[in-house]
């Protein structure tokens, strides 16, 4: 993930500031556990797995 965040942020726009670098970076983690879906995690945003295993684990308290 951090070789993926350099990458596409780092490497490719200049900030002025780091105020300029912490707002893109939250649009892009943003991004990356809302809409982007991996194989590893069966076609699911890792937004969608976190929801699934805490719905599984909240139904065996019960």
């Amino acid at each position: 993930m951090n070789r993926r965040i350099k990458k596409a942020n780092v490497q490719r726009f200049y900030y002025q500031t780091t105020h300029e670098l912490n707002k893109h970076l939250q649009a892009f983690l943003l991004a990356c556990n809302h809409a982007k879906r991996l194989k590893i995690l069966h076609g699911l945003t890792p937004n969608e797995f976190v929801c699934t295993q805490w719905r599984k684990s909240a139904v065996s308290w019960i």
